[in-house]
């Protein structure tokens, strides 16, 4: 089955840096944009960041210059590298991508998530 998993959040300082990243797994034939999405407590899940197989990119005006979304094709795997963060990123970052793929019994494409990772900066 088709799945997202994330690694690399973690607790840091303000003024730090984490890099994100999240591995597709499964019987995936293509993978269309990847994504990354956050929510902080309270309040609802925003767009961070996105991503196209052709590399254009695509950025939250909160983040723009500090974040970088990568992804490596062959790996199916898309990075989100942090810098400069702030307390207002704190939050539970989220591995989006539209992919096709085997499951179940079929084949079908579909957006997929992860199950989230914790980022928290203190001040």
């Amino acid at each position: 089955q088709v799945q997202l998993v994330e690694s690399g959040g973690g607790l840091v300082q303000a003024g730090g840096s984490l890099r994100l990243s999240c591995v597709a797994s499964g019987s995936i034939f293509s993978i269309n944009y990847m994504a990354w999405y956050r929510q902080a407590p309270g309040k609802q899940r925003e767009l961070v960041a996105t991503i196209t197989t052709g590399g254009s990119t695509n950025y939250a005006d909160s983040v723009k210059d500090r974040f970088t979304i990568s992804r490596d094709n062959g790996k199916n795997t898309v990075y989100l590298q942090m810098n400069s963060l702030k307390p207002e990123d704190t939050a539970v970052y989220y591995c989006n991508a539209r992919i096709r793929g085997v499951q179940g019994m079929g084949v079908r494409t579909g957006d997929y998530w992860g199950q989230g990772t914790q980022v928290t900066v203190s001040s």
